[in-house]
Order: structure tokens, then C-alpha cells, then sequence
């Protein structure tokens, strides 16, 4: 039976963007909300609106049980986890579908398999993904460790097999400092995740963060609709994305979607999802893949014209693809910009009453987000309240855009990121694309200075 009623199990701007995709299909929708929640647009927008518990994610959007329960009181036959919260959660999408729901997302056993970034890194590779040089799986023993970091060259990476934002990283230049290291991922990571495996990887000198959006229909039948470039990050958290990437040839776009989306269609992958690499000096690194819709989704819709919220509906929905891979066109530039409330460049949370919004606006401008004036943007969840989304015909006629739409975007009564991403576009270096995943954070440094 098709989909008739999806319960959003998200918040912000992702649920406002999941529910405006279901209601375009004549698809009902029902919002879930905690009570610091109760007046978010999601809820006011959605056809029916359940409270699932106090502020706290944990007590609310982390509630299985909660969630569940609001899609049987709902009659909801359908679940979208959006990004976040229980989005990569395997056991919560195996609930869901014993409970005869429709999960909106990959198949459970691939979430659990690439949520695990070890046995992620172990099956990228027999699908024929390229890997960073490093241990064959977790490492416990450090003359085993000090083997292998002597075999791919310092220095090396220790990183948790569990959970991701930086926590669970060690950065090693020796081998006298490796053992120390280890201890210290392992302790982190065991407090961040409850898991203190780790394994050990080349660190790559000044590399850029590269993703492909890739789709498949769950039948051995996949696509990938290009790359982003995700380089511009602040303690691995991005800041500001690109489609295409100013870097990345058409004829490395098809090698690499095409190696991609077979990839996918041998996994028999379902619905959405993101391999993540470090590119430098024309190389490609598997780093992850996330399965799940991005936050940066947007900037590849505006160069392909494919609505992914839709497409991952009608795949849940048993639909096949709506477009073969020849019928893709990559076409101009698109950037999205994170707006946060939070101070712009100490990065402090700025959370409050908005007194004043007014988006940007014209052609080919965006803005997903759930603001209005009088709304009391809560301190319990993530700051991010925006996203400017700008296309051009061209990188530079998208950036002359962006400028423009930034100077339009007003929200006053909470400090934002807005001006941040203003001197941003000031930036030579940004300007000309000429930029690494370490770039924000030392061109920061040097600002402070």
C-alpha cells in the first residue's frame, strides 16, 4: 500500500523540508515535538502534531519508544528520521519496520555495517572504494601499531571506530609519542561512544573533503549525482558547501561517481547516501559513508534538479529510480551557507527570542529554515537555524549572489553566523577555490592574531 501519512522524526529546518516534500506528493504528515518545541514551524505546518517529551533530545527525539508509540497513536505508516538524532540508529530502523512502518532510509544491516567506521572501511574496500593507507581493522597492540605506522610513513591518524565530530582523533608525528596516543583515542572514544576501538590510518598533509550523493533503489540498481566540496570546516563541523567542487574534473567526476554507484548497486543499497573522501594531489580517500540524508543536500538538488526527499519517499515507497544515470545533467554552481545562532567567531551559542527575520530572496536563492519573528530559538539543541542556498550559472556569478542574498538575510535578537560567512567571501583563497580542510580554522587562528 503507498505511503499516506509520514511521521517526521526530526526537528528545524529538516522536518519543515521532509514535510514540504511530503505534502508536494499529497502525502500527510504528523510532527513530532518536544515541549520546547511546541511552537516550531514544523509543528504548526504538519496535518497532526504529537508531543513526545520533555526538552532534553534524550527524553524526546532520542525516544524510541516515544516516537513509536506517536506513529501508532498517529496511524503513520511511513517514518522519516531526517539527519541526526536516530537517523543512523540500526536498531531503531529494525523497530520500526517490525512494527509493519515504512523506514524512509537504507536498509538497517547497511546502516549498522558503515556505521561501524572499521567494517565501513574493511567493505568500502572490497567494493572497490579507494582507501587511505592503515590498519587492516582495529588495533589494540602497540608494537603492531608502531609496525604499521612504520610501513605507511608518519605521520599517522588514530581515530575512533565509533561516533565522529573530531572526538576520538589523535594526530601522531612519531613513534615515540604512538602508545601515549592510542590510550588517549582509546579513553576518548570510550567516553564519547562507550567504545574504545581504534585504528590507524595516513595523515594526509592538507587535503580537501570531497563527498558523493549517491541513490539506490535496493535492487542492485544505483546512481550518483556528482560531488560536493565540503572543505571549509571548523573542528570537523562544516561551515559552507559547494557542488561542484572547484577542483575536481568532469573526467574524475564520472570516474569516481561511476566506481561510487557501482559500489551501491553491489551492496543493493537503498535510498540515500554520502561517501565521504579526502582528495589531495588528485587522490581519492575513503574516509565514510553516511546513510542518511546531508545537511548540504540542497546544493546538489540546484545542480541536478532531482528532489531527493521525494526520491527517498518514492524508494521507500518500493518506486524505482526516477532517473538513470545518462538522463543526469550537472549543471552551474550552487553553495550553501550554515547559519548558526551563535556568535560568529567566537562560535558561543547564542540561543533566544528572534525580534526581527526577514529572508533573502530573488532568483535561484533558498533559505530552508524554520525562523519567524517572536521565535524562541531553544538552547538544547543544535545552533544551526538556516541555510542559504544560492545557484548560479557560474562559481563566480553563484558567489556575487551569495554576497548579495547574505546582505539581505536579516535575523536580529540573537548574534549569528551571517557575518562570518560575509568575510568569508572577502577571502582571496575562498575566492578562488584554492582551499583545504585546514584552511578556516588557521585563517581563524590568524584573524585572532
Amino acid at each position: 500500500m503507498a505511503i499516506s501519512r509520514i511521521l517526521i522524526a526530526n526537528r528545524g529546518e529538516i522536518a519543515l523540508r521532509i514535510h514540504r516534500a511530503a505534502k508536494e506528493m499529497g502525502i500527510e504528515t504528523v510532527a513530532v515535538h518536544s515541549t520546547a518545541d511546541a511552537d516550531a514551524m514544523h509543528v504548526r505546518l504538519a496535518d497532526h502534531a504529537v508531543c513526545i517529551g520533555p526538552p532534553s533530545a534524550t527524553d524526546s527525539y532520542l525516544n524510541v519508544a516515544a516516537i513509536i508509540s506517536a506513529a501508532e497513536i498517529a496511524q503513520a505508516d511511513a517514518i522519516h528520521p531526517g539527519y541526526g538524532f536516530l537517523s543512523e540508529n540500526a536498531k531503531f530502523a529494525e523497530i520500526v519496520e517490525a512494527h509493519d512502518i515504512k523506514w524512509i532510509g537504507p536498509k538497517p544491516e547497511h546502516i549498522r555495517t558503515m556505521g561501524d567506521k572499521v567494517e565501513a572501511k574493511r567493505t568500502a574496500g572490497a567494493l572497490g572504494l579507494p582507501l587511505v593507507p592503515g590498519s587492516d581493522g582495529a588495533v589494540s597492540d602497540v608494537a603492531e601499531a608502531k609496525k604499521i605506522a612504520d610501513e605507511i610513513g608518519y605521520p599517522v591518524i588514530i581515530k575512533a571506530a565509533s561516533g565522529g565530530g573530531g572526538r576520538g582523533m589523535k594526530v601522531c608525528e612519531s613513534p615515540d609519542t604512538l602508545e601515549t596516543l592510542m590510550k588517549q583515542a582509546g579513553s576518548e572514544a570510550k567516553a564519547a561512544f562507550g567504545d574504545a576501538t581504534v585504528y590507524i590510518e595516513k595523515y594526509l598533509g592538507n587535503p580537501r573533503h570531497i563527498e558523493f550523493q549517491v541513490f539506490g533503489d535496493g535492487n542492485g540498481n544505483a546512481i550518483h549525482l556528482g560531488e560536493r566540496d565540503c572543505s571549509l570546516q571548523r573542528r570537523h563541523q562544516k561551515v559552507l558547501e559547494e557542488a561542484p567542487s572547484p577542483v575536481i574534473t568532469s573526467e574524475e567526476r564520472d570516474r569516481m561517481g561511476t566506481i561510487c554507484a557501482k559500489a551501491m548497486a553491489d551492496m543493493g543499497y537503498r535510498g540515500a547516501g554520502t561517501i565521504e573522501f579526502l582528495w589531495e594531489n588528485g587522490e581519492f580517500y575513503f574516509i565514510e559513508m553516511n546513510t542518511r540524508l546531508q545537511v548540504e543536500h540542497p546544493v546538489t538538488e540546484a545542480i541536478t534538479g532531482v528532489d531527493l526527499v521525494r526520491e527517498q519517499i518514492r524508494i521507500a515507497d518500493g518506486k524505482p529510480l526516477s532517473v538513470t544515470q545518462d538522463e543526469l545533467h550537472f549543471t552551474g554552481h550552487a553553495i550553501e551557507c550554515r547559519i548558526n545562532a551563535e556568535d560568529p567567531f567566537t562560535f558561543a551559542p547564542s540561543p533566544g527570542l528572534v525580534h526581527t527575520y526577514h529572508a533573502a530572496g530573488g532568483m535561484h536563492v533558498r533559505v530552508d529554515s524554520g525562523l519567524y519573528a517572536g521565535y524562541r530559538i531553544p538552547p538544547y539543541y543544535d545552533s544551526m537555524i538556516a541555510k542559504l542556498i544560492v545557484y548560479g550559472r557560474t562559481r563566480e556569478g553563484c558567489i556575487m549572489r551569495l554576497k548579495r542574498a547574505l546582505d539581505e538575510m536579516v535575523v536580529e535578537g540573537v548574534k549569528t553566523s551571517i557575518p562570518l560567512h560575509r568575510e568569508l567571501l572577502e577571502q582571496p583563497d575562498v575566492l578562488s577555490g584554492d582551499y583545504s580542510i585546514k584552511w578556516l580554522e588557521e585563517w581563524l587562528k590568524e584573524r585572532e592574531d
